[in-house]
């Protein structure tokens, strides 16, 4: 099976559905990933805190971890992607030319301007994909609810998550590490819900039983 991880930035996928695709790959299929953005960015006062050579370079060794057979990289600013054309062709071309079956992308209702787009697009450009799951990969409120009702058990494939994560090295220096712990109790709640150590929760788009 082929599976296509989208994701508006380098360390989304990571955080979103890295222990799926870990399993994944172990399992045998072949895992893509597609970064829309250059993924640098800046604060408020136009001073640089993550420059696109380091996000990339991270994100090389994130993608090594988790088993993924190519990273696919967009060339839009960070912040600045919009649901127009140029981005759905591309993703569209990757749907078609790698002939998935399977899409990971943005949850439609999450807040960040980039993850929102991202998403709408997805579910544009993947109309014919048989089977397609949202996912979220930060903490943000939004007015409309996270419908979770698809789990994964990534209990054995939680330190390869982890390590992922950590592979982006400025973004923990920059956050302190809390990605790791809300995601590891993200991942132990949804488990306990399901009766595993370690869960990802899903919203389900599409789902065609092969």
């Amino acid at each position: 099976m082929n599976i296509l991880a989208i994701g508006a930035h380098f360390d989304d996928v990571e955080l979103g559905c890295g222990g799926a695709l870990a399993r994944h790959a172990t399992n045998g299929d072949t895992v893509y990933v597609y970064v829309a953005t250059v993924s640098g960015f800046s604060n408020q006062y136009d001073q640089s805190v993550r420059s696109s050579q380091v996000a990339r370079a991270e994100a090389d060794a994130a993608m090594d971890i988790l088993g993924v057979q190519k990273m696919f990289c967009g060339e839009f600013k960070t912040l600045q992607i919009e649901f127009v054309d140029p981005l759905n062709i591309e993703i569209l071309k990757l749907v078609q030319d790698l002939k998935i079956d399977m899409v990971y992308t943005h949850w439609v209702g999450d807040i960040h301007h980039d993850h929102l787009a991202l998403s709408r697009a997805s579910l544009h450009s993947c109309r014919h994909v048989p089977r397609l799951l949202m996912y979220r990969s930060n903490w943000y409120h939004s007015t409309v609810d996270f419908r979770g009702n698809f789990y994964v058990d990534i209990t054995s494939h939680w330190d390869q998550k982890e390590k992922a994560i950590l592979a982006h090295e400025s973004e923990m220096e920059r956050t302190g590490r809390k990605w790791v712990s809300f995601f590891r109790n993200e991942a132990e709640n949804a488990g306990q819900r399901i009766g595993v150590k370690y869960a990802e929760v899903f919203e389900v788009v599409k789902w065609l039983q092969l």
